[in-house]
């Protein structure tokens, strides 16, 4: 494997040189193949590590360069060392920015309250009585909806407002716990806007 193919797998998904090594040589030499066999490694190790207690971390902040608009986001990680690297840091400012440009609303799904979810459903379920399709063909209309509502409110669904080629997110976060090594929980945010 050439050491150009594996910098420039390195340098696409943060993650070390041996490990992309053994990526592209189980898929062949294939960038993207590799790229999502990281991905899914990375997954893997964040489903592991999601029940370790995450009691240290950082608050974070952007302020909008005219001071208009701000935000303040908790990340809770394992250990007071991956707290002060510079990959959790700078997921943080990162996170911060995306949150002032996206404006979700939720850190998931779980933090959307019962009524939201069903005022959201009923809406959707009026505008599709009239239209004369199945119940059932309906309902899979309102979980596509549904879904993409999701994707507009709830912080870990929405595509990474830095590159949505690195998908959402919670698939940022699920890369990150897999370099690190330590459960990595985005707690809560506030988002602030003047007049709003």
């Amino acid at each position: 494997m050439d050491v150009k193919t594996i910098q420039e797998l390195r340098k696409v998904s943060g993650v070390g040189m041996m490990e992309c090594k053994k990526a592209l040589e189980a898929t062949g030499g294939n960038v993207d193949e590799a790229l999502r066999l990281l991905r899914e490694q990375g997954m893997q190790v964040a489903a592991k590590k999601a029940t370790r207690q995450a009691n240290e971390g950082r608050v974070e902040s952007y302020i909008h360069f005219n001071g208009k608009m701000g935000v303040l986001v908790e990340v809770n990680c394992e250990t007071d060392f991956v707290a002060r690297t510079d990959d959790f840091i700078g997921f943080c400012k990162d996170l911060a920015v995306h949150i002032a440009a996206i404006g979700p609303e939720y850190v998931s799904h779980g933090d959307v309250p019962e009524d939201r979810l069903n005022e959201e459903k009923a809406i959707l379920m009026k505008q599709l009585e009239e239209s004369g399709k199945p119940a059932n063909i309906q309902e899979k209309i309102v979980e596509g909806r549904m879904t993409k509502f999701y994707g507009e409110v709830c912080l870990l669904d929405q595509l990474w407002f830095h590159d949505e080629t690195l998908g959402t997110v919670s698939a940022v976060l699920n890369s990150l716990i897999g370099r690190v090594g330590e459960n990595i929980i985005i707690n809560r945010f506030a988002r602030f806007n003047i007049g709003a």
